[in-house]
């Protein structure tokens, strides 16, 4: 993948939103886990809509590679003993809602609100469905507390979700407004 200063800069500023987007957050002591709403998926949204599915996926993955090196920048720290934790799985979620949100926006040129909030939605169940998933493989094979499936999507997925989708259509009226000038940046050639 050959990648553009504009690229890189784009990538760049994108992960910088999502470690802000961290460092915003609201605790939700839950009785297996205390769960980070934050503000992250906001600007996961926005690397899809705006940057496309290579490099919004990119700017996600260069944000938790920073994490695991050991920069403190997920919302309950960092560093690659991080993998192990149950919540970890949200954060690789990221990446794939990113990459799905990114491409089913090229492929159908959408720039209307109703029209993003299908890539918002796709995004939003890969990410719950992959953070799920790990969620329950971690606490049952590597922590060894028997949680049922049921009711890790009852107590970390449904508690969230709705304030989740409120950040997809926040993140789709804004790209409507957005969309147009990223376009025209992408497009803009130097001599």
């Amino acid at each position: 993948m050959k990648l553009t200063t504009k690229d890189i800069t784009f990538t760049a500023l994108f992960a910088a939103l999502i470690v802000v987007g961290a460092f915003i957050k609201i605790d939700i002591p839950l009785p297996l886990y205390t769960m980070h709403f934050t503000l992250q998926w906001l600007f996961v949204l926005m690397a899809g809509f705006l940057l496309g599915s290579r490099l919004g996926a990119l700017s996600v993955t260069t944000y938790i590679l920073i994490g695991l090196a050991g920069v403190p920048i997920f919302a309950a720290g960092g560093g690659i003993g991080y993998v192990l934790r149950p919540g970890f799985g949200f954060l690789l979620g990221f990446i794939l809602a990113a990459f799905l949100i990114g491409y089913i926006t090229e492929k159908t040129n959408a720039t209307k609100f109703i029209q993003l909030l299908v890539p918002a939605t796709v995004g939003l169940i890969a990410y719950y469905s992959v953070g799920a998933v790990y969620f329950y493989l971690i606490k049952n094979l590597y922590v060894g507390e028997a949680v049922s499936f049921a009711v890790v999507v009852v107590q970390y997925c449904l508690i969230t979700v709705l304030p989740d989708f409120i950040l997809c259509m926040l993140a789709a009226s804004l790209s409507v407004q957005l969309i147009p000038a990223f376009k025209r940046i992408k497009e803009y050639q130097t001599i």
